[in-house]
């Protein structure tokens, strides 16, 4: 209707409406779901001789998505975060890591964004155990439409993907070129004729909310937001990182071992890379996702104080 709003989507709500949207033109890719499909899947609904829910066996979805891939299917594989990355772990090592099956997992419910199911629903190690099986892309949208451009360039893609989504939080995006791809960084903030005293680095989306907030707070920081974050992607980011600072404050919804800052910190030794994590505890209650990030420390206040701690008062106060 003329006149009517359209609602931004969350992460989930926007793999599950563009995956349907590219069947329609791709016969090739195929949707399976582990139990988590839900009412009214838009997939399932347009083309459910391509849908296929397997329930809770995430092993043998991998392995039935990697015989699908040698079959010359697009195999589109999702459930939550940490059943994925370690419960599936033996499977995805073999048939993604070792073997290259052009399998695409996407996996819901990133770090502890499913805060009300618990620890054992939390995925804050799952970056780390994805990275070390080597030759997967790993990718953390922020927003409908970099999830959209994702799972684009996911299905064009014939690597193995692990996309790594929230629940059902919805962000707008940051603005990108429409003729760029999500490899290429977006950078914010800060004076470009200096080098910056400090760099934040957003890696999903709460982070990336949180390093918008910081450039308002203090505009001589810049913030570069990166989507993919697997060891081959980090590689080809470090000559234009090196160039703009000579500290780094990486912002990831996940746990310091494995994370993002501590392959930036292999990779730019000559630079001081800082992380803002959730640190080490273990979350012993439900709560909503904002309550869980706190109890873990992970916040704009802590964030803050950290950045002062870096590089002193703010900028201009």
């Amino acid at each position: 209707m003329e006149g009517e709003l359209t609602m931004t989507k969350s992460g989930r709500d926007s793999y599950k409406d563009e995956l349907a949207k590219l069947a329609s033109t791709n016969e090739q890719i195929i949707c399976i779901e582990a139990d988590l499909g839900g009412k009214d899947h838009p997939f399932q609904l347009q083309h459910p001789d391509r849908f296929f829910n397997l329930g809770i066996a995430e092993l043998a979805g991998i392995d039935v998505a990697a015989g699908l891939a040698e079959a010359g299917y697009v195999p589109f594989f999702s459930t939550f975060a940490s059943f994925a990355a370690l419960r599936a772990a033996e499977s995805i090592k073999l048939t993604m890591g070792y073997m290259g099956k052009n399998v695409k997992v996407v996996a819901a419910y990133g770090g502890v964004s499913g805060g009300w199911f618990g620890t054992t629903h939390h995925a804050l190690e799952d970056i780390a155990i994805i990275q070390s099986f080597q030759n997967i892309r790993i990718a953390c949208p922020h927003g409908e439409e970099e999830t959209r451009r994702v799972i684009q360039e996911a299905a064009l893609s014939d690597e193995p993907y692990y996309i790594r989504l929230s629940r059902n939080d919805a962000f707008e995006s940051m603005y990108r070129d429409e003729s760029s791809s999500c490899r290429d960084i977006i950078l914010e903030g800060g004076n470009r004729k200096y080098r910056a005293r400090l760099c934040i680095i957003s890696v999903g989306e709460q982070a990336t909310e949180l390093c918008k907030e910081i450039i308002q707070w203090d505009d001589s920081i810049v913030h570069v937001h990166l989507v993919y974050v697997d060891i081959g992607s980090l590689k080809s980011y470090v000559e234009q990182l090196s160039s703009l600072s000579d500290q780094f404050l990486v912002v990831e919804e996940h746990r310091a071992t494995g994370s993002t800052a501590s392959y930036l910190a292999l990779l730019l030794p000559e630079k001081k890379i800082f992380a803002h994590h959730c640190g080490e505890q273990w979350p012993i209650f439900g709560g909503t996702h904002a309550e869980v990030l706190s109890y873990l420390g992970f916040g704009l206040d802590p964030l803050k104080n950290q950045i002062t701690d870096i590089v002193g008062a703010v900028h201009g106060v």
